[in-house]
């Protein structure tokens, strides 16, 4: 029998093949369990030891039942355990035994998916021919055999699977793949998933950061989504014990082992929240989310609220951003946040006046670089949006709040670099000490690539920092004292409420031993210091 293409290892189409008795029952025992079949047929290339069968680890073949069983499967997994292996012998597995069946394979490049795709092929041309279905097509980018069952590889995007059909899609190392990428992939992707329902999603990745990936483990350890979490941990593979942990920590570093074989979510360095503050804020689905507008609080009438505005051009590559903040009581709370970034800056005054409407009329501060300007005119000249806030400029002092007696003041600020210095000490500090509340996961993963660059924080490449720039100008708020009069509110002297209390625990006297001498009082300018004759002097109060 001559092969397909001349490769005798691949079956051609038409072939008619007659079975034995043996591999009748081979065949039916391969279509019962996958793991069988993976197990017994497929074979993988050993760095040390060539072209063997895949002797499977337990945890491998948790991986493939838990693929079998549930629809949609998340995996959280270190590097270097046959990860995608294993699901190449799974999704290798659906396509023989099942007829008319389709796969897609996404990976943040194309290159790679293509390389999941030439794994599956390499294993298919090592099974037995009575096990082969006749070859239909045979490339780098798609395999389709004579079962009307077929394989396509693809780039992760928004348009990778758009306007096909599938019964499997699988997303390998999907924390690698950019956020704003991630999300416009969901978006454009689920009507297809959702069009059958036994569509399957496989999701197998190495942690990288709080981004989409990190949402939807959490969502389905916190049982918020359908999806069927499963952890590795690097000690499961064999022959990974702590003498090897200590010497993959001496060839690489510290952080970068917990990154890829803890599996935690370790974000950039130097972000200006540290890591560790970062993975505590626990972010929650808004209550509603209407075009951009995520709402996790609604209004009450007996609160006050803040709006900082940030502002794009509005031709889909950075965003038009508020934020919306109740700082009636501290610690501040954002309650509600938009986000587009095909807004037109003619429409987005608009927008910013009814969210502003919506919570009791808002205090408003928006920043005036670029198209900002114009939007402030809109809301104060044609939309007469009332509380907005004012800017007067000072020689030596910069910009700040005022209440707009005077004549050089202006409506919205300039994001200068002694603002966004301010701002960004400030947000720090706040989110640190937990005066500021932020549990929208847009935000929180924002501030995990919002990283020091020189002089300043900025974005990391292909990532936006909109949102936090919004939170900036609000922490700038915070410091003003126009903002502490008129919201009633003065984080600064919480602060230091609560560093003096601090104080006076850690430092508290351990004793005053009293020798029957009479005491007296000397004050050292606003501390009152007890003087005991003889004993020396302590300070009775801070």
């Amino acid at each position: 029998m001559q092969g397909y293409l001349g490769n005798p290892k691949l079956k051609p189409t038409g072939v008619e093949l007659s079975y034995t008795e043996e591999q009748a029952i081979e065949i039916a025992k391969c279509i019962d369990d996958p793991v069988y079949f993976i197990k017994t047929y497929v074979k993988i290339v050993n760095v040390d030891r060539g072209l063997i069968p895949f002797e499977m680890w337990p945890f491998q073949e948790d991986m493939v039942r838990n693929f079998h069983k549930n629809r949609f499967s998340i995996c959280k997994m270190p590097r270097q355990v046959g990860k995608t292996t294993t699901s190449a012998g799974y999704m290798l597995w659906c396509v023989l035994f099942k007829e008319n069946f389709s796969v897609a394979i996404l990976a943040n490049k194309g290159n790679l998916a293509q390389d999941i795709l030439s794994r599956i092929q390499y294993a298919y041309e090592y099974l037995p021919l009575w096990l082969q279905q006749g070859i239909v097509v045979w490339n780098k980018r798609s395999l389709e055999l004579e079962n009307g069952s077929k394989i396509a590889a693809f780039a992760t995007s928004n348009s990778g699977v758009r306007g096909g059909t599938y019964n499997l899609i699988f997303l390998d190392e999907f924390a690698f793949v950019p956020q704003n990428m991630a999300n416009d992939f969901f978006t454009s992707t689920y009507p297809v998933i959702s069009s059958g329902k036994t569509t399957k999603v496989i999701i197998v990745s190495t942690p990288y950061g709080l981004n989409h990936f990190y949402k939807m483990w959490v969502d389905a350890t916190e049982k918020r989504s359908l999806y069927t979490p499963l952890e590795v941990h690097w000690s499961m593979v064999p022959g990974r014990d702590q003498k090897w942990k200590e010497e993959t920590i001496r060839n690489t570093s510290e952080e970068q082992f917990q990154q890829e074989f803890e599996t935690e979510f370790i974000g950039s360095s130097a972000t200006l929240i540290p890591g560790i503050i970062l993975r505590q804020l626990a972010f929650r689905d808004p209550l509603s989310s209407i075009e951009g507008l995520d709402i996790h609080e609604m209004p009450r009438s007996d609160r006050t609220y803040v709006m900082t505005v940030d502002c794009a051009e509005g031709v889909g590559q950075d965003y038009s951003t508020v934020a919306v903040v109740d700082v009636t009581d501290i610690p501040y709370k954002l309650v509600a946040k938009y986000r587009d970034n095909n807004i037109a800056p003619l429409l987005f005054p608009t927008i910013i006046y009814n969210i502003g409407q919506r919570y009791n009329g808002a205090f408003l501060l928006a920043e005036t670089n670029n198209v900002g300007q114009q939007v402030v005119d809109i809301l104060h000249y044609e939309l007469e949006y009332e509380n907005i806030f004012k800017i007067q400029k000072h020689v030596t002092k910069g910009q700040h709040l005022s209440a707009g007696y005077k004549k050089a003041v202006s409506f919205g600020i300039k994001t200068t670099t002694p603002v966004k210095k301010i701002g960004c000490a400030n947000l720090k500090t706040l989110v640190e000490t937990k005066k500021l509340i932020i549990e929208d996961f847009d935000i929180i993963s924002e501030l995990n690539t919002f990283v020091k660059v020189r002089d300043s924080y900025e974005a990391e490449e292909g990532n936006h920092d909109d949102l936090v720039m919004a939170l900036v100008l609000f922490s700038w708020l915070t410091s003003q004292t126009f903002f502490r009069e008129t919201t009633n509110s003065d984080i600064r002297r919480r602060l230091m409420e609560e560093s003096k209390m601090h104080l006076e625990d850690e430092y508290m006297p351990i004793g005053i031993f009293d020798d029957g001498k009479e005491e007296e009082k000397m004050y050292d300018g606003e501390d009152i210091w007890t003087v005991a004759k003889n004993r020396g002097y302590m300070p009775s109060t801070f």
